[in-house]
């Protein structure tokens, strides 16, 4: 897969994406989003990669936020397509994969950055990352789901100081308030996420998206979580992983699970 403002590095069963905008701290803009979506979707059809590993280029932001150049004189009918066609195609596209996608945040997520970094399924950062949502400072709110996934990660009084002072917190702060899961050195961030990645290859991916789907079950207006799960756990129960998962166990020895 070849692409103007990504780079994407498939080894063995993990997919790398890097956003490379380093002129512009890896801003979105909209064939940035366009390039992740076919390379997301493109990634989901191939059975052998178990996880996918997001960062951005360089050493000094993940995503500095989205290219504003490109919707400052936008109307209001304007900017809710943009929002919209941006929710579609990347940032529900991301929540909502089967792959679980590990964001690594090195550096600045700001704005939409730190927008597609909760969009992910979950995020560990560098020791230099700061993040926030500054969308208010320029007389906007967050587009991209800011204002929905912040509250379910760091409780709604947190989301809202974050959002309606359009401050940045540290990684360490990011930790506590449960927005990352882990802080490491900027040296150590890609060994953390590919350590991850590893463990997580272990592990039946058949179950994995019966198991993303009912966590995101609990986020969707009008749909009943525990009711997604109880259908999820009787799906694996028809699935040769759930056989081999259970005779391994039960031998004493490793599964060997399939790749679809």
């Amino acid at each position: 897969m070849k692409f103007k403002n990504i780079l994407v590095d498939i080894q063995d069963t993990i997919a790398k994406i890097t956003i490379n905008r380093p002129k512009k701290l890896n801003a979105l803009n909209k064939d940035t989003i366009q390039e992740l979506h076919i390379a997301f979707k493109e990634i989901q059809s191939y059975t052998d990669i178990k996880t996918v590993i997001l960062i951005g280029s360089g050493e000094k932001a993940f995503v500095a936020g989205a290219d504003i150049s490109e919707f400052a004189h936008f109307s209001g009918k304007e900017g809710a397509n943009l929002a919209r066609e941006g929710q579609e195609k990347l940032f529900d596209f991301i929540e909502n994969l089967s792959t679980p996608v590990i964001a690594a945040v090195n550096g600045f997520a700001l704005g939409g950055g730190l927008e597609l970094a909760m969009a992910c399924h979950f995020r560990i950062a560098s020791d230099n990352a700061k993040m926030g949502l500054p969308e208010v400072s320029l007389g906007v709110i967050p587009g991209y789901g800011g204002t929905q996934r912040l509250p379910q990660l760091v409780g709604k009084g947190k989301a809202m100081e974050m959002i309606l002072t359009a401050g940045m917190i540290s990684a360490d702060e990011a930790k506590d308030a449960g927005l990352v899961n882990y802080v490491t050195t900027l040296e150590g961030l890609l060994p953390l996420a590919e350590k991850l990645a590893g463990k997580i290859a272990r592990n039946s991916s058949v179950a994995i998206s019966e198991a993303i789907e009912a966590v995101n079950a609990n986020y969707k207006e009008g749909v009943n979580g525990y009711y997604v799960e109880i259908e999820n756990f009787g799906n694996c129960f028809e699935t040769e992983d759930f056989k081999e998962g259970t005779t391994a166990f039960l031998e004493k020895r490793k599964p060997n699970f399939s790749e679809e």
